[in-house]
């Protein structure tokens, strides 16, 4: 997903300097060693990508540079918990949270109030198999965090919190049946009014019941996950809000390109939209802001940027 980010920034003409502690084949400025030890006052814009486990930290190091932030790590203790960032902060720029924050916040401008929202995202192998049925697109320890964090809902108009894989149940994600079930997805969009508001994971039936009864360690999930890069894979995702009488609906879909993984085009398409829409026009001079305090405009850009892409995003209006 970084090096998707950082190819799709360097052909739109940025001056991209990579940091990581293993040596990586790039089109940007590699630098091998810890970013934390490196001078980034000099940067125009720092794009926060490690994982989850890691990633509060480095928000905490990279924010008192004064030098703007996207964070994109999903770690646990969020953005809006740091004390006093002399940086500003965009935070959960993926597809979601991120995306799906930022449709939410258009039907929430649409209506104000909204009566239920619910949102079911996933990236799996285009077919099921005799294993897990599933491969991680991103940091398998990160996939296990989604698996195992409490998930924060919103019902009757309260903040509710529920055990992860809560409310499992099938669906239909365009002619696939597959199974759906609460994670901790919602993220600040907790805030946002609304009735009643959740967060799914989608995966192929069988997938989350198999994680419940395993006894293997984490690390060998990591092994038994392991990415194929050679495997038809698909990432879908639904927005459903709906206000009295209305329904609002957006599909994103995608079955990767060009040999880049389908959750890599449309998490880093997100990415790339936001740092793009801040090198045009500096986004927050200050403060912590999640995604659906995104312009309508720069919302709507992002989106156009996707589909010139080739992802699918499609939108439907029922009264």
């Amino acid at each position: 997903m970084g090096s998707f980010v950082t190819r799709k920034l360097v052909e739109a003409g940025l001056e991209v300097h990579l940091y990581d502690i293993v040596l990586r084949e790039t089109s940007a400025t590699f630098h091998l060693g810890n970013a934390l030890q490196a001078d980034h006052t000099i940067a125009d814009l720092i794009v926060n990508m490690v994982p989850g486990s890691i990633g509060h930290a480095v928000l905490q190091a990279v924010t008192r540079t004064g030098v703007p932030v996207i964070d994109l790590s999903f770690s646990e203790s969020t953005p809006d918990a740091l004390e006093s960032p002399l940086s500003p902060v965009l935070w959960d720029v993926g597809i979601a949270p991120g995306l799906s924050n930022m449709l939410v916040a258009l039907a929430h401008r649409n209506h104000g109030h909204l009566d239920e929202v619910s949102i079911k995202v996933g990236g799996n192998p285009a077919q099921p198999d005799d294993e897990w049925s599933y491969m991680a697109p991103f940091s398998p320890h990160d996939v296990i965090a989604e698996y195992t964090r409490p998930a924060r809902l919103v019902s009757n108009n309260k903040l509710v919190v529920v055990p992860a894989m809560s409310d499992l149940h099938s669906i239909d994600a365009n002619g696939r049946r597959m199974e759906a079930f609460l994670t901790d997805g919602l993220r600040s969009l907790v805030d946002l009014p609304a009735t009643s508001m959740g967060e799914y994971t989608v995966r192929w039936p069988g997938h989350i019941q198999r994680y419940q009864h395993t006894d293997l360690h984490p690390d060998a999930l990591v092994e038994a996950w392991r990415y194929d890069s050679s495997r038809p894979e698909f990432t879908w995702m639904e927005v459903r809000c709906r206000a009295g009488d209305v329904e609002e609906v957006w599909t994103v879909e995608d079955t990767g390109k060009d040999g880049d993984s389908s959750m890599a085009r449309t998490t880093g398409l997100v990415t790339v939209g936001c740092v793009l829409a801040w090198r045009d026009s500096a986004l927050f001079s200050d403060g912590v802001h999640p995604p659906e305090d995104l312009a309508t405009e720069t919302i709507e850009t992002i989106i156009e940027g996707m589909r010139q892409e080739g992802v699918s995003v499609t939108y439907v209006t029922q009264a």
